[in-house]
């Protein structure tokens, strides 16, 4: 029995209707800072028409798993299963266990409960990694979000090495890791440890409309994953797109570069109006006041939408601005 509250989607970040009905009046164009999008992204070339009139190649869809697959250290290209977006992933995932129990660490990006919720799992936040013992299914995000908190390589494979004795199943989701410290990603554990990692593509890359995402999976469950995806997961936009972005190390490694450097600037900018920083990865920055509420509106007035959370009213996420103008937007509308 799915539970009801399961059904309905989650407020999530990047809604910019809703904004606009919460500040009616503000000015045009809204200045969205409430995900954690790279605001500059991967340039796409012109693309054949082909890609739009025919079905995806088999062949296109092998050369994105091979460009993935050395993209992020994947032990082979068969541990590899493209998807349009992690919660399609994560839903498919929670299905390869028995319902049981789905502990999720948190607090953390709630749409994983949900997706365990929708596959039949009682789904419940824990506070720490010790309480992951005796979870059917344990879900983890590394970098954490909202807050960027990072657990290490070894301190996850331990939870896996556990899951593992009693036929339970790790999934860490590590959409920011692009930004994160790569050492500690399991992508390159995957098989060994019996883990399920998940990366995003369109947040590093900034193009979320894409919808692609990847699980790096033991093979087994990796095979499981792809026929429940069937054959054409993507769309040939996507495969050709992904398998050029990911092939491109020199604008990975500059890009990199540029978001920790605006990271910086962000923090900087939010700490001189008297927020205080306590978390963040280079996509965004979580801030915490007493006056969050009144932030979040005076901001919404000046047409500048950022995330706020009800469970924790004193926190704000904000994402990166663009340009420059963007930049002092942000700063005017801060100094109020």
């Amino acid at each position: 029995m799915i539970p009801p509250n399961a059904v309905a989607p989650l407020t999530h970040g990047g809604d910019l209707d809703a904004a606009r009905r919460l500040f009616p009046g503000a000015p045009e164009p809204f200045l969205d800072l409430s995900t954690g999008i790279n605001p500059h992204p991967y340039p796409i070339p012109p693309l054949p028409s082909e890609l739009f009139t025919r079905l995806p190649e088999p062949a296109d869809l092998a050369r994105l798993i091979c460009c993935a697959a050395a993209a992020y250290g994947a032990p082979s290209e068969t541990n590899v299963v493209p998807a349009p977006g992690s919660q399609v992933l994560m839903t498919l995932i929670a299905g390869l266990v028995p319902p049981g129990r789905a502990l999720v660490l948190g607090p953390t990006y709630a749409e994983h409960a949900r997706a365990a919720s929708l596959a039949g799992h009682e789904a419940v936040t824990v506070p720490d990694l010790e309480s992951l013992s005796h979870a059917d299914l344990a879900i983890v995000v590394n970098p954490n979000n909202p807050d960027g908190r990072v657990l290490g390589r070894a301190e996850l494979l331990a939870v896996a090495g556990r899951q593992r004795k009693h036929g339970g199943l790790l999934v860490v989701d590590e959409a920011f890791m692009e930004v994160g410290p790569r050492a500690e990603s399991l992508v390159a554990d995957a098989e060994a440890a019996n883990v399920i990692v998940l990366r995003s593509f369109g947040k590093f890359f900034g193009l979320a409309g894409l919808r692609l995402s990847f699980a790096l999976a033991p093979k087994v469950l990796a095979a499981q994953l792809r026929a429940g995806l069937g054959p054409w997961p993507l769309s040939g936009q996507a495969l050709a797109i992904g398998a050029l972005a990911l092939s491109d190390q020199i604008w990975r490694q500059d890009t990199r570069q540029s978001l920790g450097k605006a990271a910086r600037r962000l923090d900087r900018l939010l700490e001189g109006a008297s927020l205080e920083t306590i978390g963040g990865t280079s996509l965004f920055s979580l801030v915490r006041s007493d006056t969050a509420q009144r932030v979040f509106d005076r901001l919404g007035q000046a047409g500048i939408f950022v995330r706020r959370f009800d469970e924790q009213p004193d926190w704000l996420r904000f994402g990166l601005p663009g340009d420059e103008r963007e930049w002092q937007r942000l700063e005017a509308a801060l100094r109020g």
